[in-house]
């Protein structure tokens, strides 16, 4: 979810973790850690950047495609998306704030204990301890009232929004914050995607859980339009004060 004004970043507080963020380009990181990695980080987002727009300059389906794309590339990050869009049924730029923030997550992952890398709402996260991540739902009641409680694991987290009503990304529907929960980044940013543009008028419990079971990495889902929420799995809803 790429928002202008990224407010709710000033209300993200993990004590005895820095802040810091790196703008280039499209990609705006908040990244949290136990380390100031600021000039790092930065290096291996141009590194990730220019992996993605030489494949797009040879390969321009990859940019504009709307379904799964078959790749070729060696490259870390063009073989995530691409296998993220076939398993999220979206086209491979559906997950690349997810993937961006998954790749240079990991890459730093063996050098400090704590680290999250945000990229315009789209996270990965591995802390020792349990955190909130609120949730940004434009004009929705819920919006910034709420959040999710996420239990202190030894994998990563990948924790992803899509919205058809806030910011500039591609939804065919109207939900204002689909949050999806998994393992995977990547595989959250598609699969929120892909289940915002199943929200229309109203939200279709049905219809979602029976998607559901085509994907299986999902932990948990929330979904947010106008005054209705649905929750799916293992999600722990609680209130934030602003």
């Amino acid at each position: 979810m790429n928002l202008k004004n990224r407010f709710y970043r000033s209300i993200i507080e993990e004590k005895n973790l820095l802040k810091f963020e790196i703008r280039v380009e499209e990609t705006d990181l908040l990244v949290i850690s136990n380390k100031n990695l600021k000039k790092e980080i930065k290096k291996e987002v141009l590194k990730q950047r220019e992996i993605l727009k030489n494949y797009i300059r040879e390969n321009p389906e990859f940019l504009y495609s709307f379904s799964p794309i078959i790749t070729n590339s060696k490259e870390e990050l063009i073989k995530l998306m691409s296998e993220s869009s076939f398993l999220t049924k979206t086209g491979p730029m559906a997950s690349v704030a997810g993937a961006i923030a998954e790749i240079i997550g990991k890459r730093f992952l063996p050098i400090v204990d704590e680290i999250i890398i945000e990229n315009g709402g789209d996270i990965f996260a591995k802390l020792n301890r349990d955190f909130i991540t609120g949730i940004f739902a434009g004009n929705s009641p819920f919006s910034m009232k709420i959040g999710i409680k996420l239990r202190k694991r030894k994998i990563p987290y990948g924790i992803a929004t899509s919205s058809g009503t806030v910011g500039h990304s591609i939804s065919f529907g109207n939900a204002d914050a689909v949050i999806v929960i998994s393992p995977s980044a990547a595989f959250s940013d598609g699969s929120a995607t892909y289940f915002g543009n199943l929200i229309k008028d109203k939200i279709n419990k049905e219809l979602i859980i029976s998607e559901l079971k085509n994907f299986p990495f999902i932990e948990g889902i929330v979904i947010i339009h106008q005054k209705e929420i649905f929750a799916w799995g293992n999600v722990e809803i609680v209130s934030i004060n602003q």
